[in-house]
């Protein structure tokens, strides 16, 4: 009897399972193995390509249960790993049957994690634009400071600016150009200009103003007294 000592793949039945999360999934696999002793493979088991089917079918589903769903999802490598491992000891000694390789294939999920997931995935997404979003508007007013504060410390560099963005403005078609009026030009005339100082007020001039009329002499008087009139007496 003829015995294939060629890798065969096995491709292993989807196997319905739930992880150590309890989440419930669909899992299928494929197997590569090999036949190492055909005398083991032909006389301590009947059909060995059914045997190594069993025993991955089995193996898969343990290792599903030992498994977190976001293992079973990213984690690839290390599960393939370990179903190997678990396949290959009981099939490459008493079999002799050498397991190469196992390879998770597909996860099926139920459609009610599917829709979990989804929402999951856009609200990361929307996380992460709005992070990028404020990093880049935190960037932009940092550098804007920083030239602010250039422009502030050389006037030369104001009007650089001023000069380019005049370009830029007349190298578009039917643009109307208002030039600003300089703001050292302020400065110089400001600096430049004597202050005017405020006229004083107007004091009213107070006029003493004696009301001291001056009085009459006073003199004695004597006349003669006229004929028939009564003596005047003096005083």
């Amino acid at each position: 009897m003829k015995v294939n000592l060629q890798i065969t793949t096995l491709s292993d039945p989807a196997q319905d399972g739930i992880t150590r999360d309890n989440v419930s999934v669909r899992v299928d696999a494929v197997v590569y193995f090999r036949v190492v002793d055909p005398v083991k493979a032909l006389v301590n088991v009947q059909n060995y390509r059914y045997a190594v089917s069993q025993v991955a079918q089995t193996s898969l589903r343990a290792v599903i249960g030992h498994a977190d769903f976001d293992e079973l999802l990213s984690d690839r490598d290390k599960l393939n790993s370990e179903l190997t491992n678990i396949i290959d000891t009981p099939t490459e000694g008493p079999w002799g049957v050498k397991v190469e390789r196992v390879e998770v294939k597909d996860v099926a999920l139920p459609e009610s994690m599917k829709r979990s997931m989804c929402s999951q995935a856009e609200a990361e997404r929307e996380r992460r634009a709005r992070v990028i979003a404020a990093d880049g508007g935190y960037q932009a007013t940092t550098t804007l400071a920083q030239a602010a504060a250039t422009m502030a410390a050389d006037p030369a560099a104001l009007q650089l600016r001023l000069l380019h963005t005049v370009v830029e403005v007349a190298a578009e078609r039917n643009s109307t150009l208002v030039m600003p009026f300089p703001v050292e030009l302020l400065r110089f005339l400001d600096r430049v200009t004597p202050a005017v100082s405020a006229p004083a007020p107007a004091v009213a001039n107070r006029t003493r103003v004696s009301e001291t009329a001056p009085m009459p002499d006073v003199r004695r008087v004597t006349s003669e007294p006229e004929p028939g009139a009564a003596p005047m007496p003096v005083s």
